[in-house]
């Protein structure tokens, strides 16, 4: 993906509060990704479990302002592709991946996706999703997540590379044993 906002096209948002997160988590994802973004990778992903709500990045229109960045996802129902967010943004396409991520594996507590094509070439004996998706779509979902249960790890073929991990400190040290 190139960052670019396709999620009204995929889902519809409904907004239970266009409020800024306060969540305690949004310090260590701002702190990780500022480190991820030294690297030269710009299009990153980063969602955490918190309760029974999703903490994640949404698209970033002003880098200036990026703690506004974040939204809480309330409920994302599949079938009526439906999603339920307290935030002041739109949320990012990759969004319902990141939801099945956390609620299909509880010991998944953080994501990190870094959306870079180099990235998925540089890295070697990581398992790959097999067809190349366009968007995020309910088969890539099943394919990613069918990857994680033997790895912590899967390239998302022509996009990018999933690190799953308990923390963001688990991913961050999976992360930065790569790049």
């Amino acid at each position: 993906m190139n960052g670019g906002n396709l999620s009204n096209i995929y889902f519809q948002t409904f907004y239970v509060s266009k409020e800024k997160s306060n969540c305690p988590l949004i310090a260590d994802a701002l702190r990780i990704e500022k480190k991820i973004k030294e690297h030269n990778f710009s299009d990153i992903v980063i969602s955490q479990r918190y309760g029974k709500r999703i903490l994640i990045n949404s698209f970033n229109k002003d880098e200036d302002e990026i703690r506004d960045t974040f939204l809480e996802i309330v409920d994302y129902d599949p079938i009526k592709k439906v999603l339920l967010v307290m935030g002041p943004n739109e949320p990012r396409i990759e969004t319902p991946l990141h939801w099945f991520i956390h609620h299909a594996r509880t010991e998944v507590n953080a994501v990190v996706q870094i959306n870079d094509k180099e990235l998925c070439e540089k890295l070697k004996k990581v398992p790959e999703t097999q067809k190349d998706y366009s968007v995020v779509t309910l088969e890539q979902i099943k394919e990613v997540l069918k990857y994680l249960r033997d790895s912590k790890k899967v390239i998302i073929k022509n996009q990018g590379v999933i690190f799953v991990g308990n923390n963001l400190k688990e991913v961050e040290k999976l992360i930065f044993e790569v790049i």
